[in-house]
């Protein structure tokens, strides 16, 4: 399974729900403003319990994003060593969509969440029914842009990775069927196109 860098703007989110990544395939980096002398006990014990999963990163030196900038500097060098790997920013600061954007034009999957409840890797683990499922998919799908799968086959691999392969085959199946149903795939054939919600 492909790892999840979950890289933390501590300095824009305290996030809650930590103990939602306490799985193998998660590692997370939390980044401590220069001027931040302390973290909540909250938030550093439940990353103590991640052990060598989790590690801190006190950023140098002040001024407008320079902690925007360490995140930037580290998805680099970890996507460099780990290509396959997917990289969550959680952040609310709107300043790193432009480099989402980029990263993918690049291939490298990326994202930003405002909290770890957002995560749509954490989202995806969470839905229950199929309208949650289905919201799961519709936001990935329209975050991917104009790059949508354009197969059924594709798709379909598309849906049971963003469920980290625990669909079985008739939930997959099932899936595809009520977005067909409800308009928001019209399949032909082989092929896909979309009719997603604004």
């Amino acid at each position: 399974m492909r790892t999840n860098y979950v890289l933390i703007d501590y300095e824009n989110v305290q996030p809650s729900a930590l103990s939602v990544l306490e799985k193998e395939h998660f590692k997370v980096i939390v980044f401590v403003g220069s001027n931040q002398a302390k973290i909540t006990f909250d938030v550093a014990a439940q990353l103590q319990r991640l052990g060598s999963s989790a590690s801190y990163i006190k950023i140098s030196g002040n001024g407008p994003n320079a902690l925007d900038f360490h995140i930037a500097y580290y998805i680099g060098h970890l996507a460099a060593t780990d290509p396959d790997a997917y990289f969550h920013i959680i952040s609310k600061d709107t300043g790193f969509d432009p480099l989402i954007a980029h990263l993918k034009a690049k291939k490298i999957l990326a994202c930003r969440s405002q909290d770890i409840t957002d995560m749509p890797i954490v989202k995806a683990a969470n839905s229950r029914i199929p309208s949650e499922k289905i919201a799961v998919v519709v936001a990935n799908l329209k975050q991917r842009g104009a790059s949508k799968p354009r197969t059924v086959k594709t798709l379909s691999s598309t849906i049971s990775s963003l469920f980290q392969k625990a669909l079985v085959e008739e939930e997959l199946a099932a899936l595809l069927k009520l977005m067909e149903k409800q308009g928001l795939v019209i399949i032909n054939d082989t092929k896909v196109t979309y009719s997603l919600p604004g």
